[in-house]
């Protein structure tokens, strides 16, 4: 039973960073999904996949799994480039291509 703690990514609906400061410990799943041959339903006879902690710092989540003896790899979360752009820019004269339409 290994479990994964990340700090989880927005989703592609919001434009800002809410929900994305929290780390979350996940348990991988431990077998594959099958489908119901009569309703067409995904079936799983794994417990652990529904369950998704939350804590407010990665050293938290780390204590939790180590005192409960739980298996667990840390993701760090990815650096991300910020990078400015004005409309103006367009216009400027040290462009590198002239504007055209």
């Amino acid at each position: 039973m290994l479990a994964r703690i990340f700090l989880p990514a927005k989703t592609a609906m919001q434009s800002g960073k809410a929900n994305t400061h929290e780390w979350v410990l996940e348990f991988e799943p431990a077998s594959a999904r099958t489908s119901d041959p009569l309703m067409g339903w995904t079936l799983s006879g794994d417990m652990n996949g529904q369950v998704r902690l939350v804590f407010e710092t990665q050293a938290e989540a780390v204590a939790y799994a180590q005192r409960h003896g739980i298996a667990f790899e840390v993701l760090k979360p990815a650096q991300h480039k910020k990078t400015v752009r004005a409309y103006a820019d367009n216009f400027a004269f040290t462009r590198k291509e002239p504007w055209t339409h």
